[in-house]
């Protein structure tokens, strides 16, 4: 069986095609997934492929290259990805994070130059905000850039970028004005591929995320033209960051729901056939109990995050609710997958069961996008 939720306003049967196929293709790439974890980052191939059939960039207008679909399209694609147990394609860090910064905030030309190449996966996309020392402080921020002539001179470095070993198009959160705080703050667009200077630190290694590539990355005497300012304006980066934000930490959450459904699924399948004192898990009643209690938290936080998708689609999601659902939600993930690993026993901590891998992936959810710290934080700076 595999547990059902509300139907969501959102979902029109073009969202529900778009989530189908982007299910077939996922579960396609189940074969490399080994390998992929092995290597640290899935293959580029993959990318490549996702943009052939229409899944990059998907609520991007198509003037642009893109799908010309809207947030629900995105939204799909989380909850296929994440159901389908994929979790080191960064396509929503390309999709859903970096390409609505440029739409939103980038000029005609930008919009124009990157978009295409970012909707067919010709260039991979990354968002560079944390940096070693600073974590969730984005107003203090180091790496700086300085003009000389008609460029910037980048210097400085960032950690735990997703997408950093493969992306040609990076989202540099930079200060432009040292002296200032948030007011100090741009957004550069750095192309790696036309630059000197810039270098790619280790792939890091995580406990969970394994596929996904997440790098330290370098940037000494970085030279770019300073047309590559997001926008027109030097210092709108902090702004622009706080603007984007909630939709960052509503596409976490997504992840979150996804992924519960996912490890609901798999344990109801292990309990019903895995049996214990001569009968099936599934007989004993605090199995019975806990799986209710698991789908409760999974109805509960779905339909959260279906009224979320509502409100961004009408351009209503606020910065408090974003920050309490992507806090709520990521923290119910990780307690849903923990009573899951629990009735699993001994084999839910193996790594060759995907529960043990959804386990391990979900605990950078609380982290990411805003500790959950922070969002319960900014939250109350609203009450």
């Amino acid at each position: 069986m595999s547990i059902e939720k509300f139907t969501p306003n959102w979902m029109t049967e073009e969202h529900q095609m778009v989530h189908d196929s982007a299910l077939k293709m996922f579960k396609s790439w189940e074969p490399k997934d080994e390998q992929w974890r092995k290597n640290g980052m899935i293959d580029r191939a993959a990318w490549e492929e996702a943009g052939e059939n229409g899944f990059l960039c998907a609520s991007i207008p198509e003037q642009y290259g893109g799908g010309g679909g809207d947030f629900g399209h995105e939204a799909a694609l989380l909850y296929a990805q994440a159901e389908a147990n994929q979790s080191g394609f960064g396509g929503m860090v390309h999709s859903g994070i970096v390409a609505p910064y440029i739409l939103s905030h980038g000029t005609e030309a930008q919009k124009q130059e990157w978009l295409p190449k970012m909707a067919t996966g010709e260039y991979v996309a990354a968002i560079a905000m944390t940096e070693p020392g600073t974590g969730s402080d984005l107003q203090n921020i180091k790496t700086y850039a300085v003009k000389d002539g008609d460029d910037y001179i980048i210097n400085g470095s960032k950690t735990f970028i997703t997408n950093g070993q493969h992306a040609n198009l990076i989202l540099l959160a930079c200060k432009t004005d040292r002296e200032k705080g948030a007011q100090g703050v741009s957004l550069i667009v750095v192309e790696t591929d036309k630059v000197e200077g810039f270098e790619r630190g280790r792939n890091l290694d995580k406990i969970g995320l394994t596929s996904q590539d997440t790098s330290e990355l370098f940037f000494s005497n970085v030279r770019v033209p300073q047309k590559n300012l997001l926008g027109t304006v030097e210092g709108m980066g902090f702004i622009q960051m706080m603007q984007e934000l909630p939709r960052e930490r509503l596409i976490i959450a997504l992840t979150g729901v996804g992924a519960m459904k996912l490890a609901i699924n798999l344990t109801l399948e292990y309990v019903k056939g895995r049996e214990a004192f001569g009968k099936p898990i599934w007989k004993f009643q605090n199995t019975r109990f806990k799986m209710a209690e698991c789908y409760a938290d999974y109805l509960a936080a779905s339909t959260m995050c279906d009224a979320a998708v509502d409100a961004m689609l009408e351009g209503k999601l606020t910065v408090p609710q974003a920050s309490l659902i992507k806090y709520w939600v990521t923290q119910k993930q990780c307690d849903v997958i923990d009573e899951c690993v629990q009735l699993f026993g001994g084999y839910g901590y193996m790594t060759e069961y995907p529960i043990a891998r959804l386990y391990a992936d979900a605990r950078v959810q609380k982290i990411y996008g805003g500790t959950n710290e922070i969002m319960k934080e900014l939250a109350s700076r609203f009450m």
